[in-house]
């Protein structure tokens, strides 16, 4: 991963070639929809605070944590003891982002949605939470993650949460079998160039027009920002949206040239 210096670096050159942010200069009018009703929607929606709560709750625990660790390439298991209030630090995503994708959710009326790396389980909730039609299948590597996990949804009383144990590599070939088409995919798992790719190139058969794909952390290494560079070039994908931290997606057969976006979030 790139250091603080690094990602700082690149941060500052997101800024500076991002636009749009108050939907000036967006000629599509599906990006600039977006950017008004989701981007730019700053309401406090019922559901924040009580996710708030059991984020609060895992920041202060001093739990410690046997977690699975299955490497870089997901085939070496490595056995490391973390607190929950460490995992909670360092992992789980940054309440802004986590509530752009209950919007999302909200704003695609998303029924079906699947995620790659519950950690604890609050950006999960989020999506959950977006919709009493929503559907979420979430796969975690590590099994005292999704224990943790499994205890904040039952706080929250989340029955609409379906948990997968187990290393991607060989849970999510099953899971994709048993599903319908996907409406939203979250992608926070193995932050390396070749699973990333993998992973998406896997899940496409499984897609519809219109589908979203939200990937994480995508300048987060090198790596990272060439797996998103390769998923703006693939065929199938026409629209892309830089929020530097997330980048989101769409699969829109309907639009015949491809369009990419920096916009500032």
């Amino acid at each position: 991963m790139y250091n603080l210096w690094q990602i700082g670096l690149r941060y500052l050159s997101y800024r500076w070639k991002a636009r749009g942010g108050k939907g000036h200069g967006i000629h599509s009018p599906f990006v600039f929809d977006l950017v008004m009703q989701v981007l730019n929607d700053d309401r406090i929606f019922y559901a924040y605070e009580s996710i708030e709560q059991q984020r609060a709750l895992l920041l202060n625990s001093t739990e410690n944590l046997e977690v699975v660790d299955w490497g870089a390439g997901g085939t070496e298991k490595k056995v490391t003891t973390r607190s929950v209030q460490q995992v909670a630090g360092r992992s789980l995503k940054p309440p802004k982002y986590a509530r752009l994708l209950f919007r999302l959710v909200q704003y695609y009326q998303c029924k079906r949605v699947l995620e790659l790396g519950t950690c604890l389980g609050i950006t999960t909730s989020y999506l959950a939470a977006a919709s009493s039609e929503v559907k979420v299948t979430t796969l975690e590597g590590a099994p005292a993650y999704a224990r943790k996990a499994r205890e904040v949804w039952e706080n929250l009383g989340w029955k609409n949460i379906q948990i997968v144990e187990g290393n991607f590599d060989a849970t999510l070939s099953g899971v994709l079998a048993k599903a319908a088409t996907w409406d939203m995919v979250f992608i926070d798992g193995n932050h390396r160039l070749e699973p990333t790719l993998r992973y998406f190139e896997q899940i496409l058969p499984h897609t519809h027009a219109g589908t979203l794909f939200v990937f994480d952390d995508i300048h987060w290494s090198r790596e990272m920002e060439e797996a998103w560079q390769k998923i703006q070039q693939h065929p199938s994908v026409t629209l892309t949206i830089d929020l530097f931290f997330v980048g989101l997606v769409f699969i829109r057969p309907e639009q015949m040239a491809k369009e990419h976006f920096i916009i500032p979030f």
